[in-house]
């Protein structure tokens, strides 16, 4: 079985290629990209006007299954992502329990093979059920299928304890990719520490408390050869730590999330939960920031967080709302809208930092239009225009800032090892 993606504009950033080209694929894998010509064509794709791209990598998403199913299942998380373009998700431990055991780890990747149209790789605890005190069996866990170990959700307070994860890791040639919050600072904290938080009477979250951490665990990481990727980055302070860290490091990485480099925290008004995140939006001038560190090329990876809840746990008090926004389904066209389009960085740097970099980072071998790999492709309409309408997500998770909000960039058609898992209005 050939099928032949016709007319459209490759942009394959692992071999550094763009142009227009063909790209057939046999039996699931990519055969060439290139012109093709003189061979049998069982089925063509018209790709005239669009974007050919390899399907977009996430290193950071929540699929809250086990145990909250009411507000994703794994099904339900792989067919939003896939509408997002996304054929490779790795999925937080943060469940419940906490993918720190080999049962929970069999029982993602045999829900995920079932359903079976995208790569999901779980990413194990640091430490036993996320509690910040005794280490999990990470051999274990890496052998059974773990790709990276988080205690996402939760920083590592304990530096001793983070060490001798670093330690550990460094021999099993793994990240640890850390969420970095100082609890003691941030407390009961629900927002960013700013204007809107003041005049809202709400409690908020500084930067430091971000920036600090992630000083103290580069610290801790530069006394090992450990590979230390830092989560969400929010903050003016953070890209500074990090700045001088990668110059003294290449073993140090870190992710911007779509939210965090389009909004800031004027999105909380009118207590706005759906805009509530931890990290919380920041200022304008953290914004800034960020956009910086793209132009600069700090930034190695865009990853969503995706971090889906049902209606109750949003419908309520800031205080008492839940953190998190979901983001598969927005998540290139925010980085079209507010990165591409802005003129801070280009599609093709872009389309990098959602594909073959975060794919690197974690060691995947995803993110790439290579022939002989998998058929991972995404079609992409860079120039549509559309409103964002949470009613119509796929995922369970509705929590979206973008409701209402007109972006730049819709996702056509998504092929998973040559198969069509996703067509737009299909």
């Amino acid at each position: 079985m050939r099928t032949v993606i016709r007319n459209g504009y490759v942009i394959a950033p692992s071999n550094e290629f763009e142009g227009f080209a063909d790209v057939s694929i046999v039996d699931g894998v990519i055969e060439t990209v290139g012109d093709v010509g003189g061979v049998s064509i069982d089925e063509e794709v018209d790709a005239t006007g669009l974007i050919v791209a390899p399907g977009f990598v996430d290193i950071h998403a929540h699929l809250r299954d086990p145990g909250f199913t009411h507000k994703e299942t794994i099904e339900t998380g792989m067919r939003a992502a896939v509408k997002g373009g996304f054929t490779t998700i790795c999925c937080m431990p943060n469940t419940n329990p906490t993918i720190d055991n080999i049962q929970t780890v069999e029982y993602i990747k045999s829900k995920a093979a079932a359903v079976g149209i995208c790569d999901v790789y779980p990413i194990g605890t640091i430490t036993k059920g996320e509690k910040g005190e005794e280490l999990s069996d990470m051999m274990s866990l890496k052998e059974a299928g773990c790709v990276a170990f988080s205690d996402d959700g939760r920083p590592v307070m304990n530096g001793e304890v983070l060490r001798k994860a670093l330690i550990y890791a460094e021999d099993l040639n793994v990240p640890l990719t850390l969420h970095e919050e100082d609890l003691n600072i941030s407390g009961d904290g629900v927002v960013n520490d700013g204007k809107p938080a003041f005049e809202l009477g709400l409690k908020g979250i500084p930067n430091v408390s971000e920036s600090s951490i992630i000083a103290r665990d580069v610290e801790i990481a530069k006394s090992t050869n450990a590979q230390l990727h830092i989560c969400h980055v929010s903050t003016r302070e953070s890209i500074d730590v990090l700045k001088k860290a990668k110059m003294d490091s290449d073993r140090i990485t870190f992710e911007v999330t779509p939210h965090h480099l389009s909004l800031t925290d004027e999105e909380i008004r009118g207590y706005n939960t759906f805009a509530k995140v931890n990290p919380p939006l920041r200022s304008k001038e953290d914004v800034e920031a960020i956009h910086g560190a793209f132009s600069l090329g700090l930034v190695d990876a865009i990853a969503t967080d995706h971090a889906p809840h049902d209606e109750d746990s949003k419908r309520c008090t800031m205080q008492n709302a839940a953190f998190g926004i979901s983001g598969f389904e927005t998540a290139f066209a925010v980085v079209n809208t507010y990165l591409v389009e802005a003129g801070i960085i280009g599609l093709s740097d872009a389309i990098a930092l959602m594909t073959v970099k975060p794919a690197r980072i974690f060691h995947l071998d995803a993110g790439t239009l290579n022939e002989g790999g998998f058929a991972n492709i995404v079609l992409i309409d860079k120039n549509k225009e559309w409103v964002v309408d949470r009613n119509k997500f796929v995922s369970k998770g509705k929590n979206t800032p973008y409701h209402g909000k007109k972006l730049k960039g819709e996702i056509v058609k998504t092929f998973y090892r040559g198969m069509l898992v996703y067509s737009k209005g299909v």
